[in-house]
């Protein structure tokens, strides 16, 4: 099957429907087109993400099936409530969305680079101060040790990155947004693709026609006014 290509100069072209996916790579769905902020809405309100090397095209991708995570089924582990009922670390949202981008850009020890480029960390940047992308950050004293940034529309957030410098930083991040996010009244946690990682905390695997369908039916539903804002 022959991959659609975007064109660069129409940020408000259409995207093919997800159903033309390749199954292998699984997902890949576009090459090309931009990163300007109606082409990535437009893309994550369809089930659709960027996900490219440097180097590389961009790639757009809507694999099947979706890992999500519905906020109110989230599993935490003993290990982790003890680490959380210790307050070891404190945890602010949308204070240092530039330093959780770039630290999730940081080229992890099992790989060479990052997926995440200088183009890339402009265009979240962006989206960031339109208020549609979102940081949490977790703090040891003034020390960032631990983050993820994503995407809200609506009721779904649209998990992009993570990283850490300290044991469960991270995952004391992603436990209290995935608590926060329900308290503001989200419906869904988009996850992507499936990690044991994410599955640990009650993510799980559901078919894209599905998830397509869940889009629709929380994507255009507000969440509480000003959540973000708030804190």
């Amino acid at each position: 099957m022959r991959l659609t290509v975007l064109d660069p100069k129409n940020p408000e072209q259409d995207f093919p429907l997800t159903n033309k996916a390749l199954r292998e790579p699984d997902g890949l769905l576009a090459v090309g087109g931009c990163l300007s902020q109606n082409r990535l809405l437009n893309a994550y309100r369809h089930g659709i993400f960027p996900w490219y090397n440097r180097g590389e095209p961009i790639l757009w991708w809507s694999p099947d099936p979706r890992l999500v995570l519905f906020p109110d089924k989230l599993i935490i582990s003993r290990s982790l409530r003890k680490t959380l009922r210790k307050n070891i670390f404190s945890v602010t949202f949308d204070q240092a969305f530039n330093e959780v981008i770039a630290a999730c850009a940081d080229p992890r020890k099992e790989t060479a680079g990052t997926w995440i480029t200088a183009e890339i960390n402009a265009a979240y940047n962006q989206l960031h101060q339109a208020g549609f992308a979102h940081s949490v950050e977790t703090w040891l004293g003034d020390e960032l040790v631990g983050g993820l940034y994503g995407v809200a529309l609506g009721q779904v957030f649209f998990g992009e990155s993570m990283f850490h410098t300290r044991t469960d930083a991270s995952k004391v991040a992603f436990a209290t947004l995935v608590q926060q996010l329900n308290a503001w009244g989200y419906r869904l946690i988009d996850c992507q693709v499936h990690t044991s990682h994410l599955e640990s905390f009650g993510a799980q695997e559901i078919a894209r026609d599905y998830f397509t369908k869940l889009l629709d039916q929380y994507c255009d539903i507000p969440a509480k006014p000003s959540a973000w804002q708030a804190q």
